[in-house]
């Protein structure tokens, strides 16, 4: 791709002039999702004639090669929520369709992110305690070793843990 360096408020990103689709490194995206200043730079950008509305979607999904390694790169939606789809190396950086990072930022001005982690943290949430109760229900059906067996026993346990069991495994 011959593509064309641009500076839009200090951030350094790529620009082809075919398809006026952006390459942005990691770090430089990093920044730009960081730091508001470089945000309003993004929204200052002035859209090239007959863009596209915002939102099209695409005709035929395409999986482009990174400009840096040449390798497939994955398409993501921008923080599993935005409905941004973008092309991700995750060695060496972004593609942004036309429009698509004027697109990102805005998810990220209107609370995007913060509202992706917090839902991606209640999720983990979620799945710990769905693994902490198969443990338990796991650890209900496993054998008790025999010392372990005869130390139950001794101390009255283990007919608590029986009538536990059985009414777990009945349910």
């Amino acid at each position: 791709m011959g593509m064309e360096a641009v500076t839009v408020g200090g951030t350094s990103l790529r620009e082809c002039p075919k398809c006026d689709g952006l390459w942005v490194d990691t770090a430089s995206l990093e920044h730009i999702c960081a730091e508001r200043e470089r945000q309003a730079a993004v929204l200052g950008m002035t859209q090239p004639p007959g863009a596209p509305a915002s939102g099209a979607i695409e005709d035929k999904v395409r999986y482009l090669p990174c400009p840096e390694c040449r390798k497939l790169m994955n398409r993501v939606n921008f923080a599993s929520y935005s409905n941004v789809i973008v092309d991700v190396c995750k060695s060496h950086g972004t593609w942004f369709d036309r429009d698509e990072l004027r697109r990102v930022v805005e998810f990220i001005r209107s609370g995007g992110l913060d509202t992706a982690r917090h839902r991606e943290l209640e999720e983990l949430e979620a799945r710990q305690l769905q693994l902490k109760s198969a443990q338990t229900a796991a650890a209900w059906d496993t054998p008790m070793p025999d010392r372990e067996l005869d130390l139950a026993h001794h101390s009255g346990i283990s007919l608590i843990a029986q009538a536990l069991g059985s009414m777990f495994r009945d349910s």
